[in-house]
């Protein structure tokens, strides 16, 4: 069988291919092959930097054609790079053997050819290359998805935040809020987890087969490493990695950066769980009404359904993608003794996790998008619902040292349906002074939000 969207294991590469078209260059094996390629010649042109008598500077040319190898890096690259791997069964000799392969013709680059992967464990490549390749998806991708989430609901956090929306704790009537409120709610968590997910910093190590530059100091003894090294990591593209430096590794980067990157991620995608329930609930009271698309079917038998599929869509999606960064920041940073190969496989699941999460997020705008805010059923839900006002009438009581207070509006609301003139006769027996009678009497369940327009307008 030919792969093919129609065809392809994953519904990533198959059903909703066109959707992470963003992500597929940065995280496949394709963008892997990229970084490696990348690590190798900023390794490598440092090396011809670093005064080494054997190896001299690099001219002008010979930098700009490395450099030009990491910028026009292509499939038709990848595939040959694969094609050695056939021989070598190793991913990152065959990365290695690509570079020495394109300097024929180049006897400035041939005679130096020794110094590509100089005192290289792979390790250090893929460790640097996998931080490379969150440090893409993360900055082109995965953030500017979340932020269009986060801008569109704070959009109706505000154009909302004066229209009173009467809420449900343990699902049952309670205080009303503001719809504008409520989504303000989630746009600050969203922004707070948004920025714990900015603030990881990515690591990468390059100190040979179990972290100590064995190898290095063999070859040159007197030479600083660590601070060579260092320079090389964290010095930004394209002639560094502009990564943040890790100076104690097994063979392996410890991983756990990964393991605290991958949580926030997933810290994220729980808050959007449970907003995407909400608006779940919320479409289903008819709060919100959805946006008809012409030719689109609800269901195979009933023609009246509008079913919120974006959003359960997305619940799902989130699902899978935290059901895999959760192994991958709980298996990452457990490694036998001073490496087991047990990450390799695990890590290039990375893209999976992200996709599942970017996938969900852009169902999520969609769905934001298809949102018509329905007045009538939220004025007709919080009209029937003037039991809720036993709360202010209380307290106002209770200020006033009225005794049993509570426990007279318990009397006349508990289980009862409450009409507006079961209040208003309480209220008119109360001994309170006037002014307050006559304010608690205006009061209605609309008009009893505090200052939830207020926190809305401010998210």
């Amino acid at each position: 069988m030919q792969l093919s969207a129609i065809s392809a294991l994953s519904p990533l590469d198959g059903r909703y291919a066109a959707r992470l078209a963003p992500l597929r260059p940065l995280m496949s094996e394709q963008g892997y092959m990229h970084r490696r390629l990348q690590v190798e010649v900023c390794w490598f042109i440092a090396l011809s930097d670093a005064g080494f008598p054997q190896f001299k500077p690099l001219t002008p040319g010979a930098r700009t054609y490395l450099l030009g190898l990491v910028k026009n890096f292509s499939e038709a690259d990848a595939l040959a790079i694969k094609e050695i791997e056939k021989t070598t069964n190793h991913d990152v000799k065959a990365v290695e053997y690509w570079i020495k392969s394109r300097f024929e013709a180049r006897p400035e680059l041939q005679g130096a050819s020794e110094f590509v992967h100089f005192a290289c464990t792979s390790e250090d490549i893929n460790n640097t290359s996998h931080a490379l390749q969150l440090k893409a998806a993360r900055e082109q991708v995965l953030l500017p998805a979340l932020d269009a989430v986060i801008a569109r609901m704070r959009e109706m956090a505000h154009a909302h935040a004066d229209v009173p929306m009467l809420s449900r704790t343990h699902g049952q009537t309670a205080s009303p809020t503001t719809v504008g409120k409520e989504i303000a709610n989630v746009v600050v968590r969203l922004a707070a987890a948004r920025e714990r997910i900015a603030s990881v910093k990515l690591l990468g190590k390059m100190n040979g087969a179990v972290g100590n530059y064995n190898a290095h100091l063999a070859a040159f003894p007197g030479f600083d490493w660590e601070a060579f090294s260092r320079k090389v990591v964290e010095t930004a593209e394209p002639l560094g990695l502009g990564l943040t430096f890790q100076p104690y590794s097994i063979q392996i980067e410890p991983h756990d950066y990964m393991a605290e990157l991958f949580d926030a991620v997933a810290r994220a995608n729980t808050i959007l769980v449970d907003w995407a329930r909400d608006v779940w609930g919320y479409i289903s009271l008819g709060y919100f009404k959805q946006k008809l698309r012409a030719g689109e079917i609800g269901s195979s038998t009933m023609p009246h359904k509008v079913n919120p599929i974006d959003f359960e869509n997305a619940e799902g999606n989130l699902g899978l993608a935290n059901a895999v960064l959760r192994h991958l920041s709980e298996k990452l940073p457990v490694s036998r003794w001073q490496r087991d190969l047990t990450d390799s496989t695990v890590l290039r699941n990375m893209g999976v996790a992200l996709g599942y999460a970017v996938l969900a997020y852009h169902s999520l705008g969609i769905g934001l998008g298809k949102l018509e805010l329905n007045r009538e059923a939220i004025d007709a839900d919080l009209d029937a619902a003037w039991e809720v006002l036993a709360e202010p009438i209380q307290t106002v009581m209770r200020r006033y040292g009225v005794q049993g207070a509570y426990e007279k509006l318990k009397e006349v609301t508990r289980g009862k349906t409450v009409r507006p003139e079961d209040l208003h006769g309480l209220i008119r027996s109360l001994e309170i002074p006037a002014e307050e009678r006559d304010r608690l009497l205006a009061m209605t369940p609309g008009s009893y939000v505090g200052i939830a327009a207020d926190l809305a307008r401010r998210a």
